[in-house]
């Protein structure tokens, strides 16, 4: 068996993840995180909390529900449209990119009209994957997720960061009307995916960790912050570099600033602070890239975009996060629709609407790239080496033998190490082998095994995740050993 399918079968069995709800017939691009999973995913989106921190980005948090209104100023109302084809015969829906982009992949879908790709379907005799019918139909199908409260029409959020700009004069008076200022927001956000597919990579509950940041067009460049990340190197694949086939190349932030690559040194710290994080959880930085978005494929608005790209064996490229120059489009469409001045004062005097640089992480996507990416078999035998802030379950206690007493020491380290903080199980059964296994499989750093010896000096054996190396420690230590000196935070 291959390892991404015994990586398939690890995912199932662990319950790290699954379509939801599982007694009944589940709606694609839905899911539920089992114990281990959710374990995984909020202390994954701490260390991403502790990483904006850093950088000094504040924290807020918006309803998942808004009125109309708010859509229509931000443009999803109209522009959040895919093109899609719809089955006479069994009325299946597919988006018509996605149905003939592998057939015909230079075939540029965004510049054809209705009537063009109508056309084209007819044309090229394409047709219905499950029931063979010729596909005709052409229309636009609005990705917004629309409610009812209390008799007023309203939207699910398709993403956090248009929540975020909402309360920019709110930012701006609390911070004593200093710019530049940093904001992140963590949350779920809906979408109607027409197929929702690749389990966490799309689904239509998700949850993203979007950071902002609103600043003036004379701070931009230069930025004084950028000094204190300028040499970080990254693979950047800028859109003239796919046109000619060249593939990506390693560039300090201060080169791409200086080959212009990158304009702003502002735009070039956002990729700093979403490489810090990708290297404190230890995701591989050799299969990581920065594609940045060809012309025809970029926002209307958007002054620079590029998609943080990870390679995964199960589905290729998958897009973590996207780094956007939105300059000043938010803000000035809420301010026309809102009749709400959001205009600042530079340092002439001169009034202005800010610019938005944006950081947009999607937090499944980043888990199952992780995840497939720790998981390992060695000796035969499944091992997760997930980074130890981020394992589901710290540390385990075992007994030798569940007699003499020993399983009574077991509990009472167990406890010891629950009340400091310390994700720890307690395990007695089965033989030391079989309890080792089943802790490595989950990831758990460390464990710690209580025998004989331990009645007469009060040591345990202490056991390493990764390298398998065994030690006696005090049991009176264990609790600080673990807290100080071996994990990086709980």
């Amino acid at each position: 068996m291959s390892r991404i399918e015994e990586f398939k079968k690890f995912i199932k069995r662990k319950k790290i993840f699954q379509p939801s709800p599982t007694i009944y017939e589940s709606i694609a691009g839905f899911y539920e995180y089992g114990p281990f999973g959710i374990m995984i995913k909020n202390k994954l989106v701490n260390v991403m909390r502790s990483e904006f921190q850093k950088y000094q980005f504040w924290e807020v948090e918006f309803p998942l529900i808004m009125p109309p209104k708010v859509w229509e100023a931000s443009g999803h109302l109209e522009r959040f449209v895919d093109k899609i084809t719809t089955c006479q015969k069994c009325n299946n829906i597919y988006r018509i990119d996605k149905l003939i982009e592998e057939n015909y992949p230079d075939l540029k879908l965004l510049e054809m009209s209705d009537q063009g790709l109508k056309k084209f379907l007819e044309e090229n005799e394409i047709i219905c994957p499950k029931c063979k019918t010729r596909l005709t139909d052409v229309g636009d199908y609005n990705l917004m997720i629309e409610v009812g409260v209390a008799g007023r029409q309203a939207f699910l959020r398709p993403e956090t960061a248009t929540t975020t700009y909402l309360a920019f004069k709110d930012y701006y008076s609390l911070f004593r009307n200093q710019m530049p200022i940093k904001i992140y927001q963590f949350g779920k956000a809906y979408r109607n995916e027409i197929t929702a597919r690749q389990g966490l990579i799309r689904t239509r509950e998700f949850e993203q960790f979007e950071g902002q940041i609103f600043i003036l067009k004379e701070q931009e460049h230069p930025f004084e912050e950028f000094q204190h990340v300028k040499d970080i190197k990254l693979p950047f694949w800028s859109s003239d570099a796919q046109v000619h086939g060249k593939e990506p190349e390693l560039y300090s932030l201060e080169e791409t600033i200086d080959k212009k690559i990158l304009q702003k040194e502002a735009f070039a710290y956002c990729f700093a602070v979403a490489y810090d994080l990708l290297a404190r959880i230890e995701l591989d930085l050799n299969k990581l890239r920065l594609r940045q978005h060809l012309p025809d494929e970029r926002a209307h608005y958007a002054h620079d975009a590029w998609d943080l790209e990870v390679e995964t064996e199960q589905f290729g490229w998958v897009e973590i996060c996207g780094i956007h120059d939105r300059g000043d489009y938010d803000l000035g469409r809420h301010q026309k629709f809102s009749k709400t001045s959001l205009e600042v004062k530079n340092s002439k005097g001169e009034k202005e609407v800010p610019q938005i640089l944006e950081i947009a992480f999607g937090v499944g996507r980043l888990m199952y790239c992780l995840i497939e990416q720790k998981f390992t078999i060695r000796d035969g035998k499944n091992l997760l080496l997930l980074p130890k802030e981020i394992s589901p379950v710290q540390c385990a206690v075992f007994p030798l033998m569940n007699k003499d007493g020993l399983g009574d020491i077991a509990a009472k380290i167990n406890r010891a190490l629950v009340i400091n903080g310390i994700a720890s199980v307690l395990d007695l059964k089965g033989s030391i082998g079989k309890r080792y296994a089943r802790m490595d499989e989950i990831g758990t750093p460390y464990c710690f095994t209580v025998d004989y010896q331990s009645k007469k000096d009060e040591t345990v054996t202490i056991r390493d995740r990764d390298d398998t190396s065994q030690i006696r420690v005090p049991i009176s230590d264990i609790p600080s050993i673990v807290r100080d000196k071996f994990l990086k935070s709980s």
